[in-house]
């Protein structure tokens, strides 16, 4: 039985204070993270590749101990379906072994470099060459950071293998319960660079909001023909597509683009080492709003995206923004210092006809005035606008701050907006909390069914909503409960009138006793 989703959670974050713990004092801060992240990367993709070829071959089989000679003969049919190669004795295990054995103390750095080289070489000519291109760029096995001394270094990046090596996560990599690349991404920003990550508008989803999102997005779809996510991260809300209705399901493929370098190559990483073919995804390096990179792909019909909170983008200061086919429709922009609204309206003119678009959006988005409000003006009026979702605090590293989910359809059959209050749908785990199957199933089947739930969820026509500024903050419309004790005034009453003549019998007694103190003074 392969380990629960916490457990392969604690195994990774364990094993990340362990390398750091070991590596105090060399490699610090925010460099940390790729050493983490490339280990990981060259451990999964050598054992992706290995369990391929030994269920290729059958019963007997492993690759791993076969010489490197033989190995070479398959290398065009291997490169051909998987879109890479390694040769036996550049696996990772292998290479750890080594390692351990004390066989590449001289030399490790020089090693790894090489098989790091040739595992993007193995595709250079080929359709996957694109794809591999720069996956190991992060990794400098010869920085100073690791030691002043090649043996320094190498001892350093011996831990690394061994440490990473060491870790449980289940037998093969698709089917481990977490996005590991996007949790220890997630936890190396949380120890180190919360800062930086916060100023770069980089939140990881969870996988319990990438799991609401697509279920959202799918709306009940056994397939799609495609998916997009304009601001990818590790490409978690793209995989749980995958893992809710198979990759096979998403007929012309999974496409996504990412502005950060690490990321970028996480989430390549990431669709690699969940079986996703080189030909069947598209992932692109750039900044979405700027340079989009798959105008002849759209428009998606299932579109899903955290995109990052409030950051600055070009705006008015950019006059091509304003005719922009994306932006130009609203008649006015997003502001130049939150672009928020930019990425919405960018998913929203590349949506299908018949497509759904859930969104993750900061809560000021929803009630701001301003450009922001002709936007939504813009949004409610012409129908776009099929849910919006109160999420509850703190489910995300980084904020505490309690997000929203908008959902966007192009062809609704009915003129109004459903309000979901889902602040209190939540399990408390650790520091954050949490979204439980049966929390994602009520926020989930309510949505589905567009039906009224005191308390919960409201129903909003269009013209009211316009007629309030717009305004799509989920608590000016759903009703919030009143948890104060209720008071029943009519026994309230009867017990003050209970106090007050049990208040004159004292006092009368009073009056008494001191009346026949008097009289025999």
């Amino acid at each position: 039985m392969p380990p629960t989703q916490d457990a392969q959670r604690t195994e990774l974050h364990k094993t990340i204070w362990s390398i750091a713990d070991d590596l105090r004092g060399s490699v610090d801060g925010w460099d940390f993270k790729q050493y983490v992240i490339g280990t990981l990367f060259y451990r999964f993709i050598s054992e992706n590749l290995t369990d391929y070829l030994n269920e290729q071959e059958g019963d007997g089989f492993d690759y791993a101990t076969l010489p490197d000679e033989e190995a070479e003969n398959g290398r065009a049919e291997t490169v051909n379906e998987r879109g890479l190669f390694i040769l036996p004795s550049e696996l990772f295990a292998n290479v750890r072994r080594d390692a351990l054995a004390g066989k590449h103390d001289e030399d490790l750095n020089e090693v790894l470099e090489r098989i790091f080289k040739n595992i993007e070489a193995s595709a250079a000519g080929t359709d996957s060459e694109d794809d591999l291109k720069g996956l190991f760029a992060d990794f400098d096995v010869n920085s100073a950071k690791l030691g002043n001394t090649v043996l320094e270094r190498n001892k350093k990046l011996k831990i690394l293998l061994d440490k990473i090596g060491s870790m449980d996560l289940g037998s093969r990599y698709q089917d481990n319960r977490i996005d590991a690349f996007g949790d220890a991404y997630e936890f190396l920003m949380n120890m180190y660079a919360s800062n930086a990550g916060k100023s770069g508008g980089e939140f990881f989803t969870p996988q319990y909001v990438s799991t609401l999102l697509t279920k959202i997005a799918l709306a009940g779809r056994t397939s799609v023909n495609k998916v997009y996510d304009p601001c990818c991260g590790s490409g978690s809300l793209l995989l749980n597509t995958a893992k809710q209705i198979g990759a096979a399901n998403v007929r012309e493929g999974f496409f996504g683009q990412e502005i950060n370098l690490t990321t970028y190559n996480l989430c390549r990483i990431n669709m690699f080492l969940h079986d996703m073919n080189f030909d069947h995804f598209s992932i692109k390096l750039g900044d979405t709003l700027k340079d989009p990179q798959h105008w002849d792909d759209e428009p998606f019909e299932m579109i899903v995206s955290n995109p990052p909170y409030s950051i600055k983008w070009e705006g008015k200061n950019n006059p091509l923004n304003i005719n922009d086919p994306r932006f130009s429709p609203a008649g006015v922009l997003a502001p130049a210092s939150k672009a928020d609204l930019a990425f919405t309206m960018h998913m929203l003119s590349w949506l299908s006809a018949d497509g759904t678009a859930a969104i993750v959006e900061f809560p000021g988005v929803l009630y701001r005035g301003g450009a922001e409000g002709k936007i939504r003006t813009y949004l409610v009026q012409n129908n776009f606008v099929d849910t919006v979702i109160q999420l509850p605090p703190n489910l995300f590293y980084g904020t505490t701050i309690a997000t929203c989910i908008i959902v966007l359809k192009k062809s609704k059959k009915t003129s109004d907006v459903l309000f979901i209050d889902a602040s209190k749908e939540f399990v408390h785990v650790g520091n954050l909390n949490n979204l439980s199957d049966e929390n994602i199933e009520r926020i989930y089947r309510t949505h589905m069914d567009r039906e009224e739930v005191q308390y919960f969820s409201k129903l909003v026509s269009n013209d009211d909503i316009v007629a309030n500024d717009a305004n799509l903050s989920v608590s000016s419309y759903v009703e919030q409960e009143d948890t104060r004790e209720k008071i029943d005034i009519k026994e309230l009453n009867a017990q003050i009138e209970q106090i007050v003549a049990r208040e004159k019998e004292l006092r009368r007694a009073i009056d008494a006793i001191v009346a026949d103190l008097e009289a025999q003074g």
